[in-house]
């Protein structure tokens, strides 16, 4: 499978794509779209605990859109640094935020201004803002120090960036020497043709 992007690819076009899509589940979570959404979907799907789910804000769970349960790997260490890369509505994010505890640190990585603002807003409402960051950012150029992470968490959201070795270099780079990755994504099993991967709005599907 390819790890990047056709050499005549609008970069742009499809971030933009996936940043308005994405922008439209901040603003619209009970909207139409391509993939599944909500707390009932996360606990019957994705097996997440319903109890943890129905502690966080309401409007986290409705707009979280992920692929799968990257908590399910391991628990998060307490005290530990993590960031959550396409953090969106802040689901996977205050899950974690909990987890480390008040001695920890919880930084959501995302490119879309609506998910950001509503990832705030729930740290806030989950009263977990003072372990909590949300940064402007992309997963090929994390806003993060070199090794100043214990676990990197990301669901669904490396599939949507064009270039994959650019993402995990990052995403090594910011890893102390010992840390992991916990992630959930979407495979293929067989190469597109270049025609689909050209096309801004298939990535962002």
């Amino acid at each position: 499978m390819a790890l990047t992007h056709p050499a005549t690819f609008d970069l742009e076009a499809m971030r933009a794509e996936v940043q308005a899509t994405y922008e439209q589940v901040a603003g619209d979570p009970e909207g139409i779209y391509h993939f599944h959404r909500g707390l009932d979907y996360a606990v019957d799907y994705l097996l997440y605990d319903r109890d943890e789910l129905e502690a966080l804000p309401i409007e986290a769970t409705q707009s979280f859109a992920g692929v799968g349960n990257p908590h399910r790997i391991a628990k998060l260490p307490f005290g530990a640094t993590v960031v959550d890369v396409g953090s969106g509505a802040g689901t996977d994010l205050l899950l974690a935020a909990r987890q480390v505890g008040p001695a920890g640190h919880a930084i959501g990585v995302d490119m879309t201004p609506g998910m950001r603002l509503l990832a705030r807003e729930n740290a806030v409402r989950a009263n977990l803002i003072d372990r909590v960051q949300v940064r402007d950012g992309l997963a090929e150029a994390l806003p993060l120090e070199d090794e100043s992470v214990d676990v990197v968490l990301s669901n669904g959201v490396l599939n949507l960036v064009a270039d994959k070795v650019k993402a995990f270099t990052e995403i090594r780079r910011v890893l102390r020497l010992g840390a992991r990755i916990q992630m959930s994504d979407v495979l293929l099993n067989h190469d597109l043709h270049e025609h689909e991967r050209a096309n801004p709005r298939l990535w962002a599907a």
